[in-house]
């Protein structure tokens, strides 16, 4: 094997996926050796990582995974090659003959593909596999388990419960050490415990993966609700209302009942079949098919906040990242086809803007085309891929095509930004849309007379508020910016007898619009401070003796920074501009 050094980019991927699905034959033969009852499943390399179900009657246990975690580094320490070798698939049927998964993964092969097992401990343990491995268990140089869940065979919830044992594998210890570091900070960062802990959000089975927003969790919403609205009431666009449950001939009509109902959520009411919108996107049609329009109005935008609602299966709800009901920045641009490329150039502009406003750099770009399901003729769809194509190319972006991706209506734009822990999240997307207009009749008067259709171009920044703030919340660790933080300050008196002053600075700051609360707890100074700073509360303002006699307060930050005594009006102002700016960094502290 090469060194790891001396690999591209490329090799050391290849590396680690065959290291991994390596790996995962370690654990089915650990298990096995240990739970020799155990059916084996299926075993793949995934993204830093590996994971293999099992069949087992009882869920495997945490020491459990330590005892199958030890057996592993013993099958390693032997250093055994691994061997493939092919069969027929008479022989391969007869020796999966007792394992109905096995079975069934071997009548998926295909007619003519090459069926082979592996060995890595000389045919003691034999595993029917489609190759890819390292040479030798010893090219595992790290690994780890990492945890075990219930998993549905196939992903089917209808089929038998499995167990899911994960875990990581890489190429040295120190890789390892700094992938598990990262995990660390990602459960530090986890929005979801942060969301308790912080009294922003929570969620309970009674709305299965619908969150509450508690009051500080409500109000960072409508912050940055209200940041969108400034972004559209500058760029042109109009606000509507659209209702939430709609007949299911509107669905037929824009192609979600054929299409998308198994996301969708129905009910009867007097007799008749209704869904809840999972967009917003036939209620826009119907706001423009509602009145007769002439290319002097266009291009319009429709921004519209109502709220989704999407049936996501119990398996893959993650928190706000992934819930069923929620809001988007969502709007709909009607515009004539030589408008389109100023249209989603401008998007563009505002996206890149709100996205360094809010701390988050370097989006990546892809162009989903096409996916097997789909709306439209294909020479409307060769026209809006084609358009997309080439405001991307004339805008000078890096971009990647994506086949298969776009959305059933149209191809699309998405935007992945990293975060703090380097990890993509797709935010933003912009979509272009011929078949709606055909299939709602939308049009509009051109200026020589005639009908001409309108464009439809399907837009988000954020994307989901909700998700959005998720991935926030990870990013930032909690720490909102002063502009978005539910308590921007936590006026800390000393004593008792400096509460009547720390009342005075509270009122004169939130007269300047800040917010502001003094801690008129028992608890000591220090205890105060630490608990401003646990609520991720950006300042703490301390007032005693000497501040009350010098009409100031002794600024500390939530990083633990000490900046000392700083006039009121000192305060006031940088404060005040530190929020009005939507600065991601302090001014007192510059």
């Amino acid at each position: 094997m090469a060194s790891v050094k001396d690999m591209s980019e490329q090799e050391l991927e290849e590396f680690r996926n065959n290291m991994r699905h390596s790996a995962a034959h370690v654990l089915a033969e650990a298990v096995l050796k240990l739970h020799p009852e155990a059916k084996l499943t299926i075993g793949p390399p995934i993204e830093d990582g590996f994971y293999y179900d099992f069949d087992v009657d009882q869920p495997f246990t945490p020491d459990d995974l330590k005892a199958i975690e030890k057996e592993m580094r013993r099958s390693i320490n032997r250093n055994t090659k691994f061997v493939e070798r092919e069969v027929t698939r008479e022989e391969a049927k007869e020796q999966v003959s007792g394992n109905p998964y096995k079975i069934e993964i071997l009548d998926g092969i295909p007619e003519g593909t090459r069926v082979t097992f592996c060995s890595h401990s000389d045919g003691a343990f034999e595993d029917l596999c489609r190759g890819g491995h390292v040479e030798q268990t010893a090219d595992i140089k790290a690994f780890k388990l990492l945890s075990t869940a219930g998993a549905y065979w196939r992903g089917d919830e209808n089929n038998k419960m499995l167990q899911r044992i994960y875990g990581t594998a890489w190429e040295s210890k120190q890789a390892q050490a700094e992938y598990l570091h990262r995990l660390e900070e990602a459960e530090k960062r986890d929005h979801r415990r942060l969301g308790r802990e912080l009294g922003l959000f929570f969620f309970d089975p009674i709305a299965p993966a619908s969150p509450f927003f508690l009051p500080k969790g409500a109000f960072v919403v409508n912050a940055l609700t209200a940041y969108v609205r400034e972004l559209y009431e500058r760029d042109g666009y109009r606000e509507v209302i659209t209702p939430q449950i709609f007949n299911t001939d509107l669905w037929r009509k824009s192609g979600h009942y054929d299409n998308y109902a198994e996301n969708m959520f129905f009910v009867n009411i007097d007799e008749t079949e209704y869904g809840v919108k999972p967009m917003n996107c036939p209620a826009a049609a119907m706001l423009y098919g509602a009145e007769t329009h002439s290319y002097r109005e266009l291009p319009l935008r429709y921004a519209d906040f109502g709220r989704l609602h999407r049936y996501e299966r119990s398996g893959v709800t993650h928190g706000l990242t992934r819930a069923r009901s929620f809001t988007q920045d969502d709007a709909h641009i009607f515009c004539s086809l030589d408008q389109v490329g100023s249209e989603v150039r401008g998007f563009l502009d505002m996206l890149q803007e709100s996205y360094k406003a809010l701390g988050l750099d370097d989006p990546r770009f892809t162009l989903s085309l096409r996916p097997e399901k789909r709306v439209g003729t294909d020479a409307m769809w060769d026209r809006a891929e084609a358009a997309l194509e080439e405001i991307l190319a004339d805008s000078g972006f890096e971009y990647e095509s994506v086949p298969g991706e776009g959305a059933f209506y149209g191809p699309k734009i998405d935007f992945f930004v990293p975060d703090a822990l380097k990890r993509e999240w797709q935010l933003g997307t912009v979509q272009l849309d011929f078949s709606l207009p055909e299939r709602f009749d939308l049009e509009y008067a051109a200026e020589d007379g005639s009908r001409q259709r309108v464009v439809v171009i399907h837009r988000a920044m954020l994307g989901s508020i909700e998700r959005f703030l998720g991935v926030l919340i990870e990013h930032l660790g909690g720490a909102f910016p002063l502009w978005l933080a539910p308590v921007q300050a936590v006026i800390v008196p000393i004593a008792d007898r400096h509460l009547d002053y720390a009342r005075d600075v509270q009122q004169t700051l939130a007269k300047q619009g800040l917010r502001v609360h003094v801690d008129e707890s028992s608890d000591r100074m220090n205890a105060k401070i630490r608990t401003a700073q646990l609520q991720k509360v950006p300042y703490m303002l301390v007032v005693g003796d000497r501040e009350a006699e010098e009409n100031a307060v002794a600024v500390r930050t939530r990083t633990g920074g000490n900046l000392g005594a700083i006039s009121i009006a000192e305060v006031v102002d940088s404060l005040a501009k530190e929020a009005e700016d939507k600065s991601a960094t302090s001014l007192l502290d510059t």
